[in-house]
């Protein structure tokens, strides 16, 4: 299994005001809190972009939307479709605190189905899952359709979800799901961290504390 680490990072941040890939979380980037933390999980990086100048510095390969501003299951689409790996670990820019036990479970999953999807207190988490290329027909086709959603394409899909329970072995507070959104997000953000060299890690002890 050949596997494409993707960061979406193509949204218009419109609540944060301004690109919130970029803005700093304890003075490093909240894109550079995801790849560091993903670091190693697979054999490419890319980054879905429609700004690659700002992201060229962090050396990995940057994929533009061919719709720029159309979603993220276009930006979905844009990685699917872009990735050599036949295995696809697709993240938000914005999940500072993704746990990488967490990311390696999912990725052990993957030859179970063609998407591996958590659901978080009842709701599920396209955007921390692992995808099979073989998911960018049924994609495409809802893009076609004029389909937005990420959950669009799971009646076309085989999956596997993973509940709460287990992923709550992993991360108790299910802090991977934690994304930042707006000012406050951030500034909860920033009085969890902690940061301990290049090692980052949340400070959280329970939900109730972002």
């Amino acid at each position: 299994m050949v596997v494409t680490l993707a960061v979406q990072a193509g949204g218009h941040s419109s609540r944060m005001g301004r690109d919130k890939a970029l803005i700093p979380l304890s003075g490093i980037p909240l894109i550079e809190h995801v790849l560091r933390r993903a670091a190693g999980l697979g054999e490419e990086v890319l980054i879905t972009t429609n700004r690659p100048a700002d992201f060229a510095y962090l050396g990995v390969r940057l994929v533009a939307d061919r719709r720029p501003g159309a979603g993220a299951l276009f930006g979905c689409l844009t990685a699917l479709e872009a990735a050599q790996g036949d295995t696809v670990l697709l993240l938000a820019c914005d999940l500072p605190f993704v746990c990488r036990p967490l990311l390696e479970h999912l990725l052990s999953l993957a030859n179970e189905a063609q998407l591996v999807i958590p659901r978080w207190n009842g709701v599920l988490e396209p955007l921390q899952a692992v995808y099979s290329r073989a998911c960018v027909e049924a994609v495409r086709e809802a893009v076609q359709a004029g389909q937005q959603r990420m959950i669009d394409i799971l009646p076309k899909v085989t999956r596997r979800v993973v509940d709460e329970a287990t992923l709550a072995q992993f991360d108790p507070d299910g802090l991977s799901f934690f994304n930042v959104n707006t000012p406050q997000d951030l500034a909860r953000a920033e009085r969890v961290l902690v940061v301990q060299g290049d090692s980052l890690r949340p400070a959280f002890k329970t939900q109730t504390d972002i």
